[in-house]
């Protein structure tokens, strides 16, 4: 079957997804996980500056050790990060979960400054977003829903790491240019999403003539209650594709 490759996302690392890759290699997918630059730090909240083009690169290294095309999967930033990468390259096909917008974070910032305005803009002016992500509080708000047990909400915030402000800014301001993207596009989205709106969603899906398809649970799919059905989807993408 064609490879899956995974890309996390924003203050997250490849542990994100170990139920996800998991259930896929039961399933006997080939599964990669891949490492964004810097994000090797589970816990720690010490600043990187990491570039977009870095985490682009580490996408490219990992599909060129592959024998073959893959299915690429990029979570909220690793969906960015995908569709940046598809820009120039190609792959079997791109699965955007919970994903950047095409348009970029700009939009999404505003609600963030409007609905945490102290810790949003403490976070601008000092390159310091791992102070968006401090608490169990704030990370449930932000990545899942108010059904989520509180342990996952909790052992998701022991784990989570900063952010790289030149790629939180770059996302801010470089929108995706969509019409130079080749490659198939599935596209995953939260109904609960707090980061995201559906309406992002379900745009960004359309940019790539598709529609979204929506998985109950909040912006962490792979972390939420419904993982499962999420492993589930990706493994009809990729078995679909030979």
């Amino acid at each position: 079957m064609t490879p899956i490759v995974l890309v996390h996302g924003a203050w997250h690392g490849p542990w994100c997804w170990d139920d996800v890759a998991g259930r896929l290699r039961e399933d006997g997918h080939e599964v990669v996980v891949v490492t964004l630059p810097g994000h090797d730090r589970p816990g720690d909240m010490g600043r990187i500056w990491n570039r977009i083009s870095q985490y682009v690169a580490a996408v490219g290294d990992a599909l060129d050790r592959l024998d073959r095309p893959a299915v690429l999967v990029g979570h909220s930033m690793g969906g960015y990060t995908v569709q940046r990468y598809l820009e120039t390259r190609s792959a079997a096909a791109g699965v955007l979960v919970a994903s950047v917008p095409w348009r970029g974070t700009l939009r999404p910032n505003l609600r963030a400054l409007r609905r945490f305005p102290r810790d949003t803009l403490a976070a601008a002016l000092l390159a310091d977003y791992g102070r968006m992500v401090r608490t169990p509080d704030r990370v449930g708000e932000l990545f899942f829903t108010p059904e989520t047990p509180r342990e996952i909400v909790e052992a998701a915030t022991a784990r989570l790491q900063n952010e790289s402000a030149v790629a939180i800014n770059t996302m801010a301001i470089r929108r995706i240019r969509h019409r130079r993207v080749a490659t198939p596009m599935f596209v995953i989205g939260a109904a609960g999403d707090e980061v995201f709106m559906l309406t992002e969603q379900r745009e960004l899906a359309e940019v790539y003539g598709v529609e979204a398809e929506l998985l109950p649970g909040g912006h962490d799919l792979m972390l939420d209650t419904s993982w499962p059905r999420l492993a589930a989807s990706l493994g009809r993408i990729a078995a679909s594709l030979g």
